[in-house]
């Protein structure tokens, strides 16, 4: 199964390509998919990043793309043979606008310390209506400053919220954390600590526990500590950053009067360095 989660996220995150001069030249025929899974170039767009359907019907339908230094998120508008007929720039001049999520007609944009709102958006994508702010109340660090967000099956919006360092040991109820709060912003909680940098999360359908990926810290070589894939069945769980990596290696600067049997170990462990930047249940 978790084969099947990670691949299908990597053929889901390469349909969308950057708009550069190497896009033309993207191989890819080297790319390893799992059997009955095919991929293609889509659409060209600028500094593509996190994707999320609006409405979408037999007819054709919306695909919302974020960006990272573009600033900028677009609008595709594909018909019901799923090519792209138009692309368009719903929202710009944003700090890093990474995260996209969609719903009840409202596109939702992630900044590096802003949620916010564009109401009735699909009716609106050659003329966008003006944002809603969701909360501001995000810290405005760049280091690790970019945001998934999603929204989960209890109706709340998730957002992780990085170490704004490689390795340090900040507060975990404002860095290192995934959270969540309302549609309009209020309520905001911690769901997962100890998170130094997750860009990708989901929900396994039966179970409705939620997993995702985080990417571990840098300068103990080529070799360690592995990223991870971690599942949370319930919110307050601590999954060691930055004590521990890993589930069982202790932090050389961080681990010392912790036992690695004190966090949640990981369901999976990645390839150190991997950066997953994306995972999906299918």
């Amino acid at each position: 199964m978790l084969r099947t989660v990670i691949a299908s996220g990597l053929a889901l995150a390469l349909t969308l390509v950057s708009e550069t001069p190497a896009a033309t030249e993207l191989p890819l025929e080297r790319i390893k998919l799992p059997p009955g899974f095919a991929i293609e170039l889509w659409a060209r767009v600028e500094n593509a990043r996190q994707l999320t359907l609006g409405r979408h019907d037999g007819n054709g339908g919306t695909l919302f793309v974020g960006s990272m230094h573009a600033g900028k998120v677009h609008a595709l508008r594909f018909g019901a043979d799923y090519r792209v007929q138009e692309v368009s720039v719903v929202a710009s001049g944003l700090q890093r606008p990474v995260g996209v999520a969609y719903r009840q007609g409202s596109l939702y944009v992630s900044t590096v310390s802003r949620i916010l709102r564009y109401d009735d958006i699909e009716r609106h994508l050659d003329d966008p209506p003006a944002a809603v702010l969701v909360t501001d109340q995000l810290p405005t660090e760049r280091h690790h400053g970019w945001k998934f967000i999603a929204f989960g099956p209890d109706g709340k919006l998730y957002v992780p919220v990085g170490a704004p360092c490689n390795i340090c040991e900040p507060d975990p109820q404002r860095y290192a954390n995934i959270q969540r709060m309302n549609a309009d912003g209020s309520g905001r909680e911690i769901v997962a600590i100890g998170v130094r940098n997750s860009v990708g999360f989901d929900w396994q359908p039966q179970t409705g526990d939620l997993w995702f990926t985080d990417n571990g810290r840098d300068m103990l070589g080529d070799d360690l500590p592995p990223d991870e894939l971690n599942r949370a069945p319930r919110a307050g769980l601590h999954f060691g950053y930055p004590y521990c990596h890993g589930g069982d290696l202790p932090d050389p600067e961080f681990g010392a009067g912790h036992s690695c049997a004190e966090f949640v170990a990981p369901a999976q462990k990645l390839a150190p360095h991997a950066a997953a930047l994306g995972m999906r249940f299918y």
